[in-house]
């Protein structure tokens, strides 16, 4: 779990680091140079003109459009990442009992736990980096995405609802949307392990609030693309989790009538 952890603050990190350093402020255009450029960010740059000129200039919509189908795009990923999830979580109590079988911290004995492990990964049939491969596919994807939102200079010259597409929301309501809306998708994917883990659990209150801190200064383009997101996110984690959801609904229920 806590290599897990790790794993996910990394990502976090690189996210931030690609968002803020690579041309963050660079128009995208056709004589933009570099792989990411080329071959990335511009491609999806002119497909979000292309579906804007489909919805009578509505920038706003082809955002909307366009995150809808990158999302339905990375789907077969996300569906292995969280099959490959609720494997490993399955194990858990095994993988404890090993722990707790093991628990010097001699060499020979860490190299039988290692042993061990690695034999219950193959008694289950379960690929312990399965579940992040696929987090390093949709990364450039999303992040790509992000760049082609923030560098497409004909997004910022148009309006949607009540906010400019290239300012931030006078309203702070798109970052409030988008920071309740990552906090309801990560509440769905880490069910029945946040309260098992204090750090699972900090990790779901960090990410909503360092969301809100981003879109409150980011162009509303970008507090749009996440809120879009994040609701396709919730939809899909409700179909593919739905009877571990329904579960600790349950579960919680009951403890709650026992007291």
């Amino acid at each position: 779990m806590k290599k897990r952890m790790f794993l996910i603050i990394g990502l976090i990190l690189l996210t931030t680091l690609l968002t803020g350093c690579m041309e963050y402020n660079q128009p995208i255009t056709a004589e933009s140079e570099g792989f990411w450029n080329e071959y990335i960010v511009y491609p999806l740059s002119q497909f979000i003109v292309m579906v804007a000129n489909f919805t009578g200039e509505n920038f706003g919509l082809s955002i909307i459009i366009v995150t809808i189908l990158i999302r339905l795009l990375i789907l077969p990923l996300m569906i292995k990442q969280t099959k490959s999830s609720k494997a490993m979580q399955a194990i858990q109590p095994e993988m404890q009992a090993l722990r707790e079988k093991y628990s010097s911290k001699d060499q020979k004995t860490q190299q039988k736990l290692q042993q061990e492990t690695m034999a219950l990964f193959q008694k289950h049939n379960i690929n312990p980096l399965a579940g992040c491969f696929p987090i390093l596919i949709q990364m450039p994807i999303l992040i790509g995405f992000y760049h082609a939102i923030s560098r497409t200079r004909e997004i910022a010259e148009h309006n949607f609802l009540w906010f400019d597409l290239g300012s931030p929301d006078p309203y702070y309501l798109l970052p409030l949307i988008a920071g309740v809306t990552t906090f309801i998708q990560q509440k769905m994917m880490m069910a029945g392990t946040a309260n098992q883990n204090p750090q699972m659990a900090m990790m779901l209150w960090l990410m909503p609030i360092m969301i809100i801190i981003f879109a409150i200064s980011f162009p509303a383009a970008l507090s749009l693309y996440w809120v879009v997101g994040n609701l396709f996110m919730i939809v899909q984690t409700y179909f593919i989790k739905g009877p571990d959801l329904r579960a600790e609904k349950e579960t919680g229920k009951a403890g709650g009538a026992k007291k």
